[in-house]
């Protein structure tokens, strides 16, 4: 068959069968939404929300559409936006990884960042600042999925019968997270018609409030948390709790090790959120006395990850990577020689190749080793000068006449007080016992370990 439009590829994505988690006498499905064609659950409704709109005579040929999203929806929207020619601005929380952000970028939406840290009602909060551009750009369309109808429409008349039919009516329950609310308000109501003792299960975030306005009748103190597009600090108006028999709590660490386990395990590529749905999935089938069919989700693709839960180095530098806590520089070394991650260069190589690897791994310095010893650092104010001073054709001349010989070393015991004078005369800390090197200490990596220490 072939299609007219990636737009006709939206939903019907396929159920797997979960084999490698400890799930009792229970069997865990999971309906990978990250085969639609943007990547995520939220293609459905950024095309029934757009075509919504045209119906009702709301959006109109001219009009821009505007909404606030954690990155997926705008990514459904710019979907349907770019096919049908709708201008697109959105503005997404900063704490959104760089990969949603570049994405939607690629499809001619135009971004706007605003803080993460900030609760509802807060001027810059982002579902306010859309709102208010809503009013201030002529002819908008504020999409506001936390309201639109037509953001559960699309799970009640897709999601919800294409589960129903791909288990052939064998389904106990669904582990569902709320973002927009639209995936478990569907859900709700379709399984209401067709089976209401179909249970749903919330998976929420650590720091969001709704898993205690689920257990508890009650909302507590919004917290905050780092996984993407699920969690809340307030009750969307579209929100249908009702067929909601219990709601788990995951935190960040938990998610990411799920996700990460589940690409490792099972071969599933998949998000953040959907760390937090299989967590508590696997929670749930592990409390059951009887053998049950759970469905949960795919949300999305880790794809938009790379640089965030599936980078190490991210997860190291978060507190994420299960490295001791301690209070000696080598418990500060984020890349390791015996990890062999350690980005170098060596003194015969030229400005040009030691440039090009500082701009591919993110780095601002790098050793210069020679039997596994360095002999001198060359960091990007050195590149600058010799190429200010020198001309450009200094690109091809070798590290060795630029690099920095005086190196300030520490022992890998020492106690990471003995890095502080170093880098307020500006340097890193080169850690080495004799004549082993074991990698570097930058200022960021000790600004790393007192944050992780002050949230603990």
């Amino acid at each position: 068959m072939i299609y007219k439009t990636m737009l006709e590829l939206i939903g019907n994505t396929p159920i797997v069968e979960l084999h490698h988690f400890d799930i009792g006498k229970s069997r865990l499905f999971i309906k990978l939404e990250s085969q639609n064609p943007g990547g995520s659950i939220k293609d459905r409704i950024g095309l029934s929300m757009i075509e919504a709109a045209e119906r009702d005579g709301r959006l109109r040929p001219g009009c821009t559409i505007i909404e606030a999203t954690a990155g997926n929806t705008g990514l459904g929207l710019a979907l349907a936006a770019a096919q049908k020619g709708y201008p697109l601005i959105l503005v997404i929380p900063d704490k959104m990884s760089t990969e949603k952000i570049l994405h939607l970028k690629a499809l001619g939406a135009e971004v706007r960042m605003t803080r993460s840290d900030v609760e509802k009602g807060h001027p810059e909060y982002y579902q306010d600042v859309a709102e208010r551009l809503s009013r201030e750009i002529p002819d908008a369309y504020f999409v506001n999925q936390f309201a639109n109808p037509a953001n559960p429409l699309a799970h009640e008349t897709g999601t919800g019968p294409e589960i129903w039919s791909q288990m052939n009516h064998a389904v106990d329950a669904v582990v569902v997270g709320v973002g927009s609310s639209g995936t478990l308000a569907g859900l709700t109501a379709f399984f209401k018609r067709v089976n209401p003792s179909v249970e749903l299960i919330l998976a929420d975030p650590k720091g969001s409030i709704l898993a205690d306005y689920v257990n508890m009748g009650k909302f507590s103190s919004p917290g905050s948390w780092m996984v993407e597009g699920i969690g809340e600090d307030f009750l969307p108006s579209i929100a249908d709790f009702s067929l909601v028999r219990k709601a788990y709590k995951v935190s960040d660490a938990e998610s990411f090790d799920t996700a990460r386990a589940l690409l490792r395990h099972e071969g599933i590529f998949a998000g953040s959120s959907t760390g937090v749905l299989v967590h508590a999935a696997v929670q749930y089938a592990r409390e059951q006395s009887a053998a049950k069919n759970i469905v949960t989700f795919a949300c999305d693709s880790g794809n938009k990850y790379l640089s965030k839960m599936y980078n190490d180095y991210w997860m190291a530098d978060h507190g994420f990577a299960g490295r001791s806590a301690g209070s000696r520089v080598r418990d500060l070394i984020s890349r390791r020689v015996e990890e062999h991650a350690v980005v170098s260069v060596v003194a015969e190589d030229s400005l040009m190749t030691a440039y090009s690897r500082m701009r591919l791994h993110e780095v601002s310095q790098l050793p210069v080793l020679c039997d596994n010893r360095v002999v001198g650092i060359l960091d990007e104010s050195d590149i600058l000068i010799s190429v200010t001073d020198g001309g450009d054709g200094n690109f091809r001349q070798p590290v060795r006449d630029f690099m920095t010989l005086d190196v300030v070393t520490v022992a890998p015991d020492d106690s990471i007080e003995r890095l502080v004078p170093i880098f307020k005369k500006g340097w890193v800390g080169v850690v080495c016992d004799k004549d082993r090197f074991y990698g570097l200490v930058t200022p960021v990596d000790l600004l790393n370990h007192l944050r992780l220490k002050h949230q603990q």
